[in-house]
């Protein structure tokens, strides 16, 4: 993650189509000074870009994006003042701590992952495990954490009901306890994809 004089902010602009996202993407970046952290297709068809700056210039790329787009824009976020867990875990891979208990939130889109891990985060003592967006996965998203039981469910909690409140919520999972294995294959995720 780049280093920030002011609490970062993130922004998600989420397209049906990757023309548009890949025009809305040079507007985001000519519009303020931000630093993108993700523009490309996704499955099934649609292109997303995830970028971060101060809040100003965050929010000034994700209104001319959003502009640029609006005929094709299936989701977006403005999240300010993200929980640090947010950029490691985007920043795969990440090592996979001892594990007390796992939790799964899956979404329809990026940003609702994004505004879900965050909330996660913020709500319980929990560590961010991953946050895996879209590619591969038919444009799903979902983020994995660890923490004690307890706090995985409530970090789970809060983030599902954010992803769930925008209907976007596909299914959220807590396993108390986890094989000893199920630390090495979170490790692994990426080579056995």
């Amino acid at each position: 993650m780049a280093s920030y004089a002011h609490e970062p902010t993130i922004g998600v602009l989420e397209f049906s189509s990757i023309a548009r996202g890949i025009e809305a993407a040079d507007r985001v970046l000519k519009e303020a000074t931000v630093e993108v952290l993700f523009a490309r297709p996704v499955s099934p068809g649609k292109y997303v870009v995830l970028f971060t700056g101060s809040v100003e210039d965050v929010t000034s790329s994700l209104r001319a994006g959003a502009e640029v787009g609006a005929d094709s824009l299936v989701d977006q976020l403005r999240l300010p003042a993200v929980h640090e867990d947010v950029f490691r875990a985007l920043e795969r891979p990440l090592a996979v701590p001892e594990l007390d208990a796992v939790g799964v939130i899956e979404t329809c889109t990026v940003a609702s992952t994004i505004l879900a891990a965050d909330a996660a985060a913020k709500r319980a003592a929990v560590r961010l495990i991953e946050i895996r967006l879209a590619q591969g996965i038919g444009g799903k998203s979902y983020v994995t954490l660890t923490g004690e039981v307890a706090d995985a469910e409530a970090a789970v909690d809060a983030g599902a009901a954010l992803a769930e409140d925008k209907g976007l919520l596909l299914r959220r999972v807590v396993i108390p306890r986890p094989h000893a294995r199920m630390r090495d294959l979170l490790a692994r995720h990426e080579e056995l994809i």
